[in-house]
């Protein structure tokens, strides 16, 4: 595959003057017109508003605040742009939570942000989900820009379940916005959220939607905004099996669709200001409203009965920092959902015997994440119980603690799950956690041997078993000296697993979980269920129960 730098947009004005000066020279200037049409696009916003990271109340230098600020500067030099969206908008910070849980009735404060910054479109990422259809029709209404998903379809009727592409006319030229996502969801989403729908193949989404865009609409520039990202990472190792298929598609898209000018990605939170793929340039911001993409494309015509032509493209993404201003009607506009969150996070709930941290929680076994197996097994009546660390920066402290702490802690809306499996499973779960992790090598720590290609979220410790893992072991034959109550563990058995609603959908690829026995149980998300678990007994235990470990490297 043939990935090449692109120039930014300084540098494309220069190539597309020099481009204007060759035609002087070749032929008529004055049967030319030329002209210039910027894109911006941010991702993963994940309810960032405010500068403020809601966990640690320290400043940040993200949120839609800030990027307004970026936006009223590009605006100044291209009144005419676009501003879209590729997804994962009003869940993330409990700033969009405390709304949802506490003032439904209330508009959502990140489309109200978007509103006021004038996007044209957003796609709908897989966490628009998170809190449920009416939630997302809510917050889908209240935007006065379309939500794109062209490979959402009903079920019923295969038809588009949201706005599948738009198209603007800006400066005299067509510009389609097709929005793709991710088809993952039926594996990380509870089943009751996405019943009626289906999840198109993208690469075949866009095949079938860009000779539209062209012939039928005429579309002198085709943007394809997509939630997904790149699906492959050349400087990595391969990824291990039994990963979802098809979660990103974007590499494939640009080498094998022809006719897409811009591709903005999103989904998996990196900054890739610019490269090209194919004939695509392609552009990813970031997460949380950390970076802005800019793209400006240069077309020309010959008269204005012509059809434009694209002759140079640039892209680059931007990120705020201390001395950018974050815009204070942004901050006006949301201060009431700002303090109300705020006053909330600050309640006491309990105390901690010592101060105890997620810091390697995937490498050994930890108190802060015993907590999460303790609720989980109380409140699911479980035998076993699977978690995942998803902050490794989660802390707290020794003494009083908030539903700041729990947040840090916890940082995703999942609901509790109950299902049934025998032992030979729960191995194969450890089994499948385990290819978290390379190959033993002499001298590198466990940390060191993390794989780069699976997300630290995927890797699962269980409580209710002991085991080891043993790296120097092919995979899927790490999970050794496994016992439960003393006594040698029964394979054969079947056990009760506690666990999220990520994990029992398949998520992560632990599909022996979608596969088994589903039991009803208390459906509140996990977090709630911590909160309340603290405020019953008291005090966290700060000493982990040592179940788990890494065999020969230690802890």
């Amino acid at each position: 595959m043939r990935i090449r730098l692109l120039p930014s947009p300084a540098a494309c004005a220069r190539l597309g003057f020099a481009a204007f000066l060759l035609a002087a020279a070749c032929g008529d200037l004055l049967a030319v017109e030329r002209t210039r049409i910027t894109v911006l696009a941010t991702t993963d916003i994940h309810s960032h508003v405010y500068p403020v990271d809601y966990f640690t109340n320290h400043p940040t230098q993200d949120g839609l605040a800030k990027i307004q600020t970026l936006v009223l500067q590009a605006r100044k030099a291209d009144p005419s742009l676009l501003l879209l969206d590729c997804g994962d908008t009003i869940q993330g910070t409990p700033l969009g939570y405390h709304r949802v849980r506490f003032s439904p009735e209330l508009a959502d404060p990140t489309i109200l942000a978007m509103n006021h910054m004038g996007y044209v479109s957003m796609t709908v990422g897989n966490h628009e989900f998170n809190f449920g259809r009416a939630v997302m029709a809510k917050a889908a209404a209240e935007a006065r820009f379309p939500w794109l998903a062209a490979n959402i379809v009903r079920r019923a009727d295969q038809q588009p379940a949201f706005t599948p592409y738009i198209i603007k006319e800006v400066k005299g030229v067509r510009v389609a916005i097709l929005g793709i996502t991710t088809p993952g969801m039926p594996y990380w989403e509870s089943p009751d959220r996405i019943a009626d729908l289906d999840f198109l193949n993208p690469i075949e989404t866009a095949a079938r939607y860009v000779p539209i865009l062209r012939e039928r609409e005429h579309a002198d520039v085709v943007v394809l905004a997509a939630h997904m990202g790149f699906e492959e990472d050349l400087s990595a190792p391969p990824p291990p099996p039994g990963l979802i298929p098809f979660e990103s598609t974007c590499i494939a898209i640009a080498k094998t669709v022809p006719g897409i000018d811009l591709l903005f990605m999103g989904h998996t939170h990196r900054n890739n200001p610019a490269v090209i793929i194919g004939n695509t340039l392609v552009s990813q911001a970031g997460r949380w409203a950390d970076r802005l993409a800019q793209a400006e494309v240069y077309l020309e015509r010959e008269d204005s009965g012509r059809p434009w032509r694209v002759i140079a493209r640039g892209a680059t993404t931007t990120a705020p920092t201390e001395k950018t201003v974050p815009d204070p009607t942004i901050l006006d506009l949301v201060k009431p959902y700002h303090d109300a969150t705020q006053a909330w996070r600050d309640r006491q709930i309990g105390t901690c015997a010592a101060t105890i941290t997620g810091s390697r929680a995937r490498e050994a076994d930890s108190a802060i994440l015993d907590l999460v197996h303790r609720v989980q097994l109380e409140a699911g009546h479980a035998d076993i119980s699977f978690a995942a660390s998803f902050n490794p920066g989660a802390r707290i402290a020794a003494g009083k603690v908030s539903v700041r702490d729990i947040y840090s802690l916890y940082t995703y809306e999942n609901t509790l799950a109950v299902v049934e499996i025998t032992g030979h499973q729960v191995k194969e779960a450890l089994e499948h956690s385990a290819k978290y992790y390379l190959p033993f090598e002499p001298g590198k720590t466990v940390a060191e041997l993390a794989n780069p290609r699976m997300p630290g979220y995927n890797f699962d410790s269980a409580e209710g078993v002991d085991y080891e893992i043993d790296l120097q072991r092919p995979v899927g034959e790490r999970i050794v000296r496994m016992t439960r109550n003393g006594q040698p563990f029964d394979l054969e058995a079947h056990y009760r697993i506690a666990l999220n609603s990520y994990r029992q959908n398949g998520g992560g690829g632990y599909r022996m979980f979608r596969e088994a026995k589903s039991f009803a149980t208390d459906s509140r998300e996990i977090r709630e269920l911590i909160l309340e678990w603290i405020e019953k007994h008291g005090e966290i235990p700060a000493a982990p129960t040592g179940n788990w470990r890494f065999t020969p490297l230690g802890n």
